[in-house]
């Protein structure tokens, strides 16, 4: 009864003519944005950030966490129209979803993916709302050396789920924190990282940060792939998929779901673990495997599924722990602090409103992403035709305007500069930019806690091995960490991300 009393209060939040206007506008933004190629859900996140600075807490969160999942989805469109997928978790979408559009079936596939998601997320969020409040009252037993050792198991499992050579991702991660760690030490006083630079007192931005790191860097990026990725769909020849599209949908859109539903909670990246991992189970599972690679429904529908559960069920950490479980939940976190809400075990107890009224507003939102993005399938595939060339000046003067808004500071727009720079050059290196992120959201935190265990314990820094919690913590730390350094473990999560592609 307790579940329906505070799904019944997030309703009510949810529905408010305001809430319900600002999640349809960040559904229909996040989808808008998102659908451009290049631009997943990260960027879109970080460009529209500072769209929800003036809004009423309810409404921004709302507001982000629809522009969240209708980037997702759009990520999808261009993966499927035009087989450029707008993020990692879109890659094992394109493979079947373009065969789909190059047989003239685009619409059939575009219709499977938004029902499926519809499905996925419908059923995430409840798996979200049933378990949110008891992991939340665990939470509330954790202290300081719980905290740190998750912290630190977080910042190790970001490492593993992302691409790319390992030492590069543990290389962004320390440098993520050490960016995170500029500015005025709170505990001494003493200045840190500034290099006699005033401006950097308070510490470097999360907004003009992000808003370089993925929003800048992507536009450079397209840009200097501006020629590729013309259009190649063939004419819709309808929308609606037949009976036979729906009998090889459903078994993958239910696995889909709840392989989703679990990975997703994982931190480090649980769409793009989850995509991957079902596709490759809907090959294993299906009596013809041969079809996969040429236009195979359940190729679209299971990865789909996996995808938009994953991206519902990562909220669980976030709102339970407080701690972002990938690069657009840190995103989230710095969304939270900017409008002076902590996530976090509390936050159910102190607003109880805020907290079940962003679940309901899930279900709502993946209502009006079906709602919106059906219909406007045919809008979607002019839009793809407009030269990046024409686009791109735009999208660099809102970046401009948003980190200037912050704190009406010129220096917060070279900060934003001087970090696309750097993203661009990261990626020339091979070294994904998404665990700095991480790093700098949680470095903060970690500090914090490391200083208070310290304290608690007068300097003994065996407290962390006395306490059940934090030991079990840091055994799978262990655990984890020995198992990355076997060459075979190695070898599979390099082959992960790139053996569909082919």
């Amino acid at each position: 009864m307790d579940l329906l009393s505070n799904l019944a209060l997030g309703l009510h939040v949810a529905v408010q003519p305001s809430n319900l206007l600002f999640c349809f506008i960040g559904a229909l933004l996040g989808t808008l944005i998102g659908i451009l190629p290049g631009i997943g859900p990260t960027a879109t996140m970080a460009l529209l950030l500072p769209m929800t600075f003036g809004l009423p807490v309810e409404a921004a969160v709302i507001m982000l966490a629809g522009i969240y999942y209708g980037a997702q989805y759009g990520g999808s469109t261009t993966a499927i129209l035009l087989n450029l997928p707008g993020e990692t978790s879109s890659v094992v979408t394109a493979i079947d979803g373009h065969q789909m559009a190059k047989q003239g079936r685009a619409g059939a596939a575009l219709a499977i993916a938004a029902l499926g998601s519809l499905f996925a997320g419908s059923v995430a969020t409840l798996f979200l709302a049933a378990f949110a409040k008891p992991l939340a009252s665990v939470a509330l037993s954790f202290q300081a050396p719980e905290y740190t050792a998750l912290i630190l198991f977080g910042l190790l499992v970001s490492v593993l789920l992302a691409s790319g050579s390992v030492l590069k991702s543990v290389a962004m991660v320390v440098l993520g924190v050490a960016i995170g760690l500029v500015g005025i030490d709170l505990t001494s006083g003493q200045f840190r990282f500034t290099f006699g630079a005033i401006e950097l007192a308070d510490g470097i931005d999360f907004v003009p940060l992000a808003m370089g790191l993925f929003g800048v860097a992507e536009i450079i990026r397209n840009l200097e792939h501006k020629d590729e990725g013309s259009a190649t769909v063939e004419k819709l020849s309808g929308l609606w998929p037949t009976r036979d599209d729906f009998r090889r949908a459903l078994p993958a859109v239910l696995r889909g779901t709840g392989l989703g539903s679990l990975l997703g909670v994982l931190p480090g990246g649980g769409a793009t673990l989850s995509s991957f991992a079902s596709y490759s189970l809907e090959k294993k599972v299906s009596r013809e495997p041969h079809m996969f690679g040429k236009g195979a429904v359940a190729g679209v529908a299971g990865p789909e599924s996996a995808n938009n559960a994953a991206a519902q069920t990562s909220f669980i950490p976030l709102l339970t722990l407080g701690l972002p479980t990938n690069a657009v939940m840190a995103l989230l976190v710095g969304a939270f602090i900017i409008q002076g809400v902590q996530p976090g075990p509390m936050m159910i107890q102190q607003q109880p409103g805020l907290f079940w009224g962003l679940i309901a507003s899930m279900w709502i939102g993946n209502i009006m992403l079906v709602l919106i993005n059906l219909p406007l399938i045919g809008i979607w595939v002019r839009l793809l035709k407009i030269r990046y060339v024409f686009l791109f000046p735009a999208i660099l003067v809102f970046c401009a305007i948003g980190a200037y808004s912050l704190n009406n500071s010129a220096f917060d727009i070279f900060v934003m500069i001087a970090f696309g720079v750097l993203g661009v050059l990261f990626t020339k290196l091979g070294c994904e930019p998404a665990p700095l992120l991480l790093g700098f959201v949680l470095g903060p935190m970690l500090e914090e806690n490391m200083r208070r265990s310290m304290l608690l314990s007068r300097g003994d820094p065996t407290i962390f091995v006395e306490r059940p919690i934090s030991l079990a913590i840091l055994l799978l730390l262990v655990v984890t960490f020995s198992a990355m350094l076997l060459p075979s473990v190695r070898y599979r999560r390099e082959e992960a991300f790139v053996e569909e592609d082919a």
